[in-house]
């Protein structure tokens, strides 16, 4: 492989310019390191009307104004605008089109909580809008590098579309997937947008999924490779019926080419060396810092501080794989433990409802915070003994391991990504960074944090859990890398 590759990210949301989730902090993190490395990379991803214009700097591009683009049996203009990813030389490209993209919410309507009607309109124009602006800026990638299935139409465009523009002809494409649950399934009849006749989703097709059109489903196969973020997570959709969501066979079919890449975390924010959203600094050699953090986070909720008793961190999520139905059932018993709990994030009503009457219960030692600010997610990293993951799946899990850099041990179900990081402490030994359970019952977990809690009381044993916490490298270095290893393995086989 040569040294130095042109790749195109390809993102439908970029931290900061849009976030939805965790995949607008990729689009964010990922290209500024392998621009570090040396390679030529650059982004590509709607503009939204959330993008800050004036803020970033967006400039119109001359030769990248009125793009024809086709959809359907018209023809479609666009506009590319283009900005900088902050503190980087990495340039993006951001798709206007008024229309599709400058509404309230990037993919669901938030007057309603519905996902937009048209958003395979949306994402149609999105995908060919991208080969259209690499065209138009005669930027021949080395790597087209998708992510989810917003961006899983660019691959069969690639492959079926465009297969006889000689502009392509050295270009091969990846799909990350993120998540299988979330695969833009849609009426079969938005192949006529793509300017295709019904034979592309005949039953069996490519692009079939139960009698749907799949953009997912097409990215995976017409992907010269597929990627998951985590190994565990690649093994669990291929075994697990329920984790594959109806992918199985398609992936069993791609076997060969589906791989996995960790993801990382930006050490350059959630570091508490360098953190500034944390009351006191702090690091590996020097952990006072460490309880100073604990009491400004118990005085957020009004909490007395006692220094025996740790600080149990959860971040409520409304997304049905998050454990939150199995953490309400076994909330009183978890109560017995003498722990704080300090709950964070959006969660569903049934977790608004619950919650705020356990903390009225356990007013003394339980703490609930149902809107999470940047500046209260690093207090909770900092300020936490013990983060609680109880997931029943968890494609990547290491957005809920950033306390690690800080020495906050996870008490972690074995799935996906989390399987993959957190290796259990052994009191012999002294080796591993975490407590883990299997079973998705609450025996299982609550016997986990039993054991947390009661390693806890032995101060030098727990600070030396801490330490091997701290020392480990999940840094988006170490994923830029593989992700490099991959792009060569991707090149080596294309075409065959």
């Amino acid at each position: 492989m040569k040294g130095k590759l042109k790749i195109l990210m390809v993102f439908s949301e970029v931290t900061p310019f849009s976030r939805d989730g965790d995949l607008g902090d990729v689009g964010e993190a990922l290209p500024k390191v392998l621009k570090e490395m040396g390679h030529d990379v650059r982004v590509i991803t709607p503009q939204y009307r959330v993008t800050n214009e004036r803020k970033y700097i967006l400039r119109d591009v001359i030769r990248l104004q009125n793009i024809e683009v086709p959809f359907g049996k018209k023809t479609v203009r666009i506009n590319v605008k283009s900005a900088f990813l902050p503190n980087s030389k990495v340039q993006v490209y951001f798709i206007n089109y008024k229309p599709f993209f400058f509404r309230d919410g990037l993919y669901v309507d938030l007057k309603n909580g519905k996902e937009y009607s048209d958003n395979d309109k949306r994402f149609i124009l999105f995908s060919k809008g991208v080969l259209e602006t690499l065209i138009k800026l005669q930027w021949q990638p080395d790597v087209i590098h998708c992510h989810d299935w917003q961006t899983g139409l660019v691959p069969f465009f690639l492959r079926e579309v465009y297969k006889d523009n000689p502009f392509f002809s050295k270009t091969f494409s990846l799909l990350t997937v993120h998540n299988f649950a979330f695969q833009g399934n849609f009426d079969s009849s938005c192949v006529q947008d793509m300017g295709l006749d019904g034979n592309f989703v005949f039953s069996g097709s490519g692009l079939e999924f139960d009698q749907k059109c799949s953009f997912l489903k097409a990215g995976i196969v017409y992907a010269d490779v597929v990627n998951t973020v985590s190994k565990k997570y690649a093994q669990e959709v291929l075994l697990h019926p329920n984790l594959g969501c109806g992918m199985e066979k398609v992936l069993k079919l791609r076997s060969e080419r589906m791989h996995s890449v960790n993801q990382g975390i930006d050490y350059s924010v959630w570091n508490p060396e360098v953190d500034i959203f944390i009351p006191e600094k702090y690091d590996i050699n020097h952990l006072s810092g460490k309880e100073k953090n604990k009491r400004a986070l118990l005085e957020k909720f009004d909490l007395s501080f006692v220094k025996s008793r740790p600080i149990v961190a959860i971040v409520l999520s409304s997304a049905g794989h998050n454990g939150m139905d199995l953490l309400r059932d076994a909330f009183h018993d978890l109560m017995r433990f003498d722990i704080y709990v300090i709950l964070v994030g959006e969660g569903s009503k049934s977790d608004h409802r619950f919650f705020e009457k356990a903390s009225n219960k356990y007013r003394d030692r339980v703490g609930v915070c149902f809107m999470i600010d940047e500046a209260m997610s690093h207090l909770v990293e900092a300020g936490a003994d013990i983060a609680l993951v109880i997931s029943k799946y968890e494609p990547s899990g290491l957005n809920r391991l950033r306390g690690l850099k800080y020495g906050t041990i996870p008490v972690a179900r074995a799935t996906g990504g989390l399987a993959d990081a957190v290796l259990p402490f052994n009191l012999k030994t002294g080796k591993g960074i975490g407590f883990v359970f299997n079973g998705f019952s609450s025996s299982h977990f609550l016997n986990a944090v039993k054991q947390a809690v009661k390693v806890y009381q032995d101060q030098k044993t727990w600070i030396k859990i801490m330490k091997n916490a701290m020392r480990e490298d999940f840094s988006w270095q170490v994923s830029a890398k593989n992700y490099i290893q991959l792009y060569s393995k991707c090149i080596a086989t294309r075409g065959q």
